[in-house]
């Protein structure tokens, strides 16, 4: 429960950018249609996962993909 909270936290303390990436990545989306869609590029969207995946202390995206889609699918429960 504690790292629940804790997760959550850090999930709160991610940029407006790093949330939107984070996302699209929850989505499934590759590297490749995140920089189309938030029209940035390929290299700045892999510069936002890298800092979410050290932000949530998570070691890859789909880690991160899962356990904030849990997260999320817990509070609209």
């Amino acid at each position: 429960m504690a790292e629940d909270e804790g997760f959550a936290t850090r999930l709160r303390s991610l940029t407006g950018m790093q949330r939107e990436v984070l996302l699209l990545l929850v989505l499934g989306r590759l590297n490749k249609q995140i920089a189309f869609e938030l029209d940035i590029s390929e290299a700045t969207v892999k510069s936002h996962v890298t800092a979410v995946l050290r932000r949530l202390h998570v070691k890859s995206r789909t880690e991160a993909a899962v356990r904030s889609a849990v997260h999320i699918s817990r509070d609209f429960a």
